[in-house]
């Protein structure tokens, strides 16, 4: 049994890389200017925000000036689905039945402003059903968000072939690359979308950056109005020190991508050899995902009290996606799937990195034995 524990909860946050720390300090320990002052400071922070654009740009295939910053990936989302549709005349939006709360909630709140508001579904493994999308698309289509990979099961999405759909429609499609990006090659121009959303503290950057990439021709309003800041899109002094660890933390990621889709990949598939010798169902197993991501269930097991039991013993996994973790409900992504609430409430994601080992897989899964046995054992006396 491990004596700390074990992180294996990657798609909810990461640790800070050194290097990354290393770029921020100067800009968190040494006097620092705001990036709209004039004096040498001032044009110091500045010349660094736009070095730290420009790398980011260069990430995702795109300009410099096409990048806007946030305070993450939340006010991203938010800030597409809000602004594109403010400069658009009320009619139907389109999102995916896996979508992340940050999207679902502001499209639902466009309800409120006569947008009438569609879910497209999805197949058992989880993956978007393009012909059931182009059934609901229609000259009445003003924006079509849909993520690039979903949190919970790491199932990649048909994005490109959505964004044609989408286009051939005259509709404007909004893609959360959140969790793809960094594990996955995300180039926003072979995708064909006209806006997409990344975020630092998911590839070892810190918390509190993010940024949405938006097509030149896209006319979007500002979601946080005052100063002026990003070319008038997103007000509020930037987080210079977060931005520059953003695009430390991005570059880190382009360079080692290939390396570390191999190493979680070999650990995923020694988890999931494991998972299956213990009779658990592993969700989107069918489905092209991300080579970090196992979302599975063992019948007849509680996700949360299972979650909590290998927390005890030194094993941080999820039940999830964290951030809509204050709910008891099941996931509404494997639902969407067409599974079962009482096998979905069962669901337990474990998410990898580089940083993990194979010793550490080994270890989880005598433990995953070990409680799932004490837990049946519990099952059968309350019985």
């Amino acid at each position: 049994m491990t004596t700390q524990t074990a992180f294996l909860d990657h798609n909810s946050t990461t640790a800070l890389k050194p290097q990354v720390l290393e770029a921020m300090l100067p800009w968190l320990t040494q006097p620092t200017g705001n990036p709209t002052s004039r004096h040498v400071f001032g044009r110091n922070a500045r010349e660094a925000l736009e070095l730290a654009r420009k790398q980011i740009a260069a990430c995702v295939g795109v300009q410099a000036s096409q990048v806007v910053f946030t305070s993450g990936g939340t006010e991203a989302n938010n800030f597409a689905i809000k602004g594109i549709t403010a400069n658009l005349s009320p009619s139907q939006l389109l999102i995916s039945g896996i979508e992340h709360p940050c999207v679902t909630r502001p499209a639902q709140s466009l309800a409120w402003h006569d947008w009438k508001v569609a879910t497209i579904g999805v197949d058992s493994q989880g993956v978007i059903d393009l012909a059931q999308a182009e059934q609901a698309l229609s000259a009445r289509t003003g924006l079509v968000s849909a993520m690039l990979a979903n949190n919970e099961t790491g199932a990649i999405q048909p994005v490109a072939e959505l964004a044609q759909l989408a286009k051939a429609h005259g509709a404007l499609l909004h893609t959360d690359a959140v969790q793809a990006f960094g594990k996955i090659d995300v180039n926003m121009s072979a995708l064909g979308v006209h806006a997409m959303t990344i975020s630092s503290h998911k590839i070892g950057g810190p918390i509190g950056v993010g940024a949405l990439i938006v097509d030149k021709r896209v006319d979007i309003a500002p979601l946080l109005h005052g100063g002026g800041q990003e070319r008038g899109l997103r007000s509020g002094t930037e987080n210079v020190a977060g931005i520059i660890g953003f695009a430390q933390a991005a570059q880190l990621a382009m360079q080692s991508m290939a390396s570390r889709h191999t190493t979680v990949k070999q650990l995923r598939d020694q988890l999931e050899s494991g998972l299956n010798r213990l009779g658990a169902v592993i969700f989107a197993q069918q489905a092209e995902r991300l080579p970090n991501t196992s979302f599975f269930a063992i019948p007849n097991i509680e996700g949360e009290t299972l979650v909590t039991a290998l927390d005890k013993v030194g094993f941080a996994v999820a039940s999830g996606s964290a951030c809509s973790s204050d709910s008891t409900e099941p996931s509404h992504v494997l639902l969407a799937m067409g599974i079962t609430p009482d096998l979905a409430r069962g669901a337990v994601r474990v998410s990898l990195s580089d940083s993990n080992t194979s010793e550490e897989i080994t270890q989880f899964l005598a433990a995953l034995q070990q409680q799932v046995q004490r837990l049946k054992g519990l099952n059968a006396v309350a019985a």
